[in-house]
């Protein structure tokens, strides 16, 4: 998995706005005032998805393709730096103390880096994806 970029689907809420849902993150519902907001509510709910996930050490799903109509979201950049370290670190079958044994640090800091709701600094969460022969990779596209 080289990207964290998922479909989302926006159905209209009785009550005005939307309701977002997304169908490789069934968990993931949430809404917003206008297409906007449902938008940014969505990245947040991801976010929470995936500490989710990752807290309770499941795999996290592929992305599929967009369908007609679905808008593709992600979750803020620390998340899915700290999403791609704990990839690299089920890809390659390796726990935390041996990863915290491979940085030189104690277990503590890893489980810190792989916390999304832990301000980790990006440069560390770099060398901890390196540390297991990966590379991490920011990249730019339009909004």
């Amino acid at each position: 998995m080289g990207r964290f970029q998922y479909a989302v689907g926006m159905t209209p809420a009785e009550e005005g706005g939307f309701v977002v849902s997304c169908r490789d993150l069934p968990q993931l519902v949430t809404q917003g005032e206008d297409l906007e907001h449902a938008l940014t509510e969505a990245a947040d709910a991801m976010d929470e998805v995936f500490a989710a996930y990752m807290q309770g050490g499941l795999v996290l799903p592929a992305p599929s393709k967009p369908r007609k109509g679905e808008h593709v979201v992600s979750p803020p950049a620390e998340t899915m730096a700290k999403a791609a370290l704990y990839v690299a670190m089920k890809d390659a079958g390796i726990t935390k103390v041996q990863l915290a044994r491979r940085l030189g640090v104690d277990e503590k800091e890893v489980r810190r880096l792989l916390d999304p709701h832990y301000g980790s600094k990006l440069p560390r969460i770099a060398q901890a994806v390196e540390a297991l022969g990966r590379r991490l990779v920011i990249g730019l596209e339009a909004s």
